[in-house]
């Protein structure tokens, strides 16, 4: 495995008035269920993969049989790969989840933060309430989390590292993208997040597309964790974000998500591909653009969808409403 700097190539670009102003480096995999099909940048490269491997951390939810066990839906699944806005429908149902566990607020480990969502955010503001833990983005995740550990009869502090979840969700980890894990840290939500190769992750990802519901307990999980991020993308991040606009414009077809610091993954079911990308600055502008033109170029996305056209090559514009520049993708990654 190699630095996540060593063999960078530039993905996008700012252009302004004509001229070159800043470039984006980084590096992208895919991986077809024989292996890697096409890649720009070091393959090898380590990265942590923040909230984009959240549908490997939701393998043990239906692995050990909790999900059945507590009825959960195909939406439930879709909240627990999510990066939400902290919207009221997320909100609510990770409340009502809880609930349904005899739990309550206090119980999750993910912390609080002010929601994305400026609705819910208005509200709180003139309701003099502070945001709570369900507002975390990552609140969905933390509910499937703790629906594990109660199904398994464990103890309360599922994010730590030797937790009966987190050894699970190691092991999967190590599973699905068929390497050791380089390393750990802690997420933004306390979670651990494993470190693995930009390949080990768009393999993870081609094996969640080759997933058949008939091709065994792991199998049959992935299937259906696709399937319900497809089939509920306003679940997984919320309106005006990229990952529930793009998988509307798919119409479902694939599952795509993104994670902080400029990561993002895709599952071509259809395809059987896998696709997953890092940008090295962390620019979700640049992230976005090389996943939708991935998706452009695999044929599974339209170009001249208003959600491709928002972040593939996108105008910028200032306060004033004049253009001023644009993102392209960079020539040698186009």
């Amino acid at each position: 495995m190699a630095e996540v700097n060593q063999g960078a190539v530039p993905m996008a670009e700012l252009w302004r008035g004509g001229v070159l102003e800043s470039t984006h480096l980084g590096h992208a995999v895919i991986c077809d269920a024989g292996g890697v099909v096409e890649a720009w940048g070091n393959p090898a490269a380590v990265i942590f993969p923040r909230s984009s491997c959240k549908m490997i951390q939701a393998l043990p939810l239906l692995e050990t049989g909790a999900a059945t066990a507590r009825r959960l839906t195909d939406a439930h699944l879709a909240l627990s790969c999510a990066s939400h806005q902290g919207a009221h429908l997320h909100v609510d149902m990770a409340g009502r989840w809880l609930a349904g566990l005899g739990l309550a607020e206090a119980d999750l480990r993910c912390g609080a933060h002010e929601p994305f969502d400026r609705d819910e955010r208005d509200r709180l503001i003139r309701a003099y309430e502070a945001p709570c833990q369900l507002h975390n983005n990552c609140s969905g995740k933390h509910s499937g989390f703790l629906t594990v550990t109660q199904h398994l009869k464990a103890g309360p502090e599922y994010v730590e590292l030797d937790h009966p979840l987190q050894k699970a969700i190691r092991a999967a980890t190590e599973e699905v993208t068929g390497e050791t894990v380089a390393g750990w840290g802690f997420d933004g939500c306390s979670a651990p997040n494993f470190a693995m190769s930009l390949g080990g992750l768009a393999r993870a990802m081609a094996v969640f597309a080759n997933a058949r519901e008939t091709g065994g307990a792991r199998q049959a999980a992935m299937h259906r964790l696709t399937r319900a991020m497809g089939a509920h993308p306003e679940l997984v991040a919320g309106e005006g974000r990229a990952c529930t606009e793009l998988m509307r414009a798919m119409g479902g077809r694939v599952a795509i998500k993104t994670g902080a610091e400029a990561v993002f993954v895709a599952i071509l079911p259809e395809k059987g591909l896998g696709i997953a990308l890092k940008v090295l600055d962390g620019a979700t502008r640049a992230s976005e653009a090389a996943i939708a033109h991935l998706l452009v170029r695999a044929g599974v996305l339209e170009a001249g969808h208003p959600a491709t056209i928002k972040r593939l090559n996108p105008v910028q514009k200032n306060c004033r409403g004049i253009e001023t520049g644009e993102i392209r993708v960079a020539p040698g990654f186009a």
